[in-house]
């Protein structure tokens, strides 16, 4: 009788096969993300259009490297992830103008909308047995309390939060993409 792959070797399998991907895009968002909290808060329609450019850049990796790895769990919650992140960066991007009121509004739907995507995603990693899906949890959960803390603090946090928070969400997004990588980095 042959050898029948099991649900979780398949998904091991993929998981490994794809894991300098994930690596990449972890290590890309802890770029990013860093790049959001260091550089010093930009004034009024530059904020918008940096942040909106920081959501496209990272909405697109995400989306590329979803693509490449169809076969890796959570390839629907992921590429929506990904989508969520290119039209809010899109939109910041389409209408700057409105300021940062309309920023401070888009990244709370970001933050809201990602935050279940990736709530979910952990769960599918959960069911199927793959390292560090703890990490994604937390991820979602972080992105509850950031979209929170901008909402308590309007509007006085326009000018030094944006940033900063844009910028912790993606070095836990990149932290858990880079946590995943590096444990499927070895076959099960």
């Amino acid at each position: 009788m042959a050898f029948q792959p099991t649900p979780n070797s398949k998904l091991a399998t993929a998981l490994h096969a794809h894991w300098r991907l994930f690596l990449f895009e972890g290590i890309l968002l802890v770029v990013l993300g860093l790049a959001a909290v260091f550089i010093p808060p930009l004034a009024g329609i530059a904020t918008t259009i940096f942040v909106g450019w920081l959501l496209l850049i990272a909405g697109f990796v995400g989306a590329l490297s979803t693509f490449k790895a169809r076969s890796a769990p959570g390839y629907w919650w992921s590429l929506l992830s990904s989508l969520v992140a290119i039209v809010a960066g899109g939109m910041l991007l389409w209408y700057p103008l409105q300021g940062l009121i309309t920023l401070t509004y888009v990244l709370i739907g970001y933050l809201l909308a990602d935050g279940i995507l990736t709530i979910i995603l952990a769960i599918s990693h959960r069911r199927e047995l793959s390292g560090r899906w703890e990490w994604m949890l937390v991820n979602g959960v972080v992105d509850f309390i950031l979209a929170g803390i901008i909402f308590a603090a309007l509007p006085g946090a326009f000018t030094w939060a944006l940033g900063l928070i844009v910028g912790i969400d993606f070095i836990f997004g990149g932290t858990a993409l880079i946590g995943m990588a590096l444990s499927a980095r070895s076959p099960r």
